[in-house]
């Protein structure tokens, strides 16, 4: 019978741990399968954005045929919700970044932090029906109205009562931490809904991004603008004109009142595919989108003015 050498089965031990400890390395370690021009991945978007994203990612499609953004548009909450749940979520596009106690979480659970940057200014656009005369408003006239406290008992038509960004911003922004009178505050599941119920209702005052109606290049939106308005709220800091509507212009300015930042936040410790995206929406391409939309670019674009026969 063979003696068995200790010192060959301490050496045997060793590797068998290394083994393992490899194998559970691999099994732990992300396989990359895309880059910033290639491969397919599913992100999450406010639906508040649908629109103008929509048209970002056909033209970064068009720019990279190998790529795929497969967008998933659904209320604010449910974006987050995403990016902390499903682990094919690479990316959400919405109306804040992270707050110091989420990014301590995701670098805690992720090993390191997301990256968080805003790409532009929206708007939310108060809309009423073409026949209704009443178009101006104040912010303490719109909260009056939400909490149900306006003469007319208009109805309020948001995009969800709970969990969407346009709602949060009411609370926060209009509401300053109150509660809405749900009497008069009406839910339905998106934006387009909400457009098309003012179309329906003389009695009814809506609230949605500028991204669903303020784009006059847009055909279907031009279309919506014969049966609805877009109301004024008053500006704060304004001398010559008291109310202003939701342009290009004011948004930039901060002269309209409901103003709100784009976020996208991405979940990526490489450069992939979100990486890749999110980089053309902060840049130039990105930036003329958002601003061809009728948004407002974080980018500063020079404006020229020249006869079509001169020399630059």
């Amino acid at each position: 019978m063979y003696k068995i050498n200790s010192a060959f089965i301490f050496i045997a031990a060793i590797c068998s741990m290394a083994i393992i400890a490899c194998n559970d390395s691999n099994k732990n370690k992300h396989t990359v399968t895309d880059s910033p021009t290639s491969g397919t991945i599913h992100i999450s978007v406010d639906e508040s954005f649908a629109p103008v994203i929509e048209a970002a990612i056909k033209v970064y499609e068009g720019s990279y045929p190998g790529t795929k953004i497969i967008a998933h548009y659904k209320p604010e909450a449910e974006c987050f919700k995403d990016f902390y749940s499903d682990t094919s979520n690479r990316m959400i596009i919405v109306t804040r970044g992270l707050n110091r106690k989420e990014s301590r979480f995701y670098t805690d659970s992720l090993n390191y932090t997301p990256v968080s940057n805003r790409i532009a200014w929206d708007a939310i656009a108060i809309v009423t029906n073409k026949n209704n005369n009443d178009t101006l408003y104040t912010l303490e006239s719109l909260k009056q109205l939400l909490q149900g406290k306006a003469g007319d008992k208009k109805k309020v038509v948001f995009d969800g009562l709970s969990a969407t960004s346009t709602v949060r911003f009411a609370v926060d922004s209009i509401l300053h931490g109150g509660n809405f009178d749900t009497s008069v505050v009406k839910a339905v599941k998106t934006s387009k809904e909400v457009l098309e119920y003012i179309a329906s209702n003389t009695d009814a005052v809506g609230l949605t991004g500028i991204s669903w109606i303020g784009n006059p290049e847009d055909s279907a939106q031009v279309n919506m603008l014969k049966k609805i308005k877009i109301a004024y709220v008053q500006c704060g800091v304004c001398d010559s004109t008291p109310y202003v509507k939701p342009t290009q212009q004011s948004i930039l300015t901060k002269r309209y009142p409901l103003v709100r930042g784009l976020y996208y936040i991405v979940k990526e410790n490489y450069s992939g595919l979100g990486s890749g995206f999110a980089e053309f929406l902060n840049y130039e391409r990105g930036q003329l989108i958002f601003r061809r939309a009728y948004l407002g670019p974080i980018m500063d674009f020079d404006i020229r003015q020249v006869r079509i026969n001169e020399k630059l």
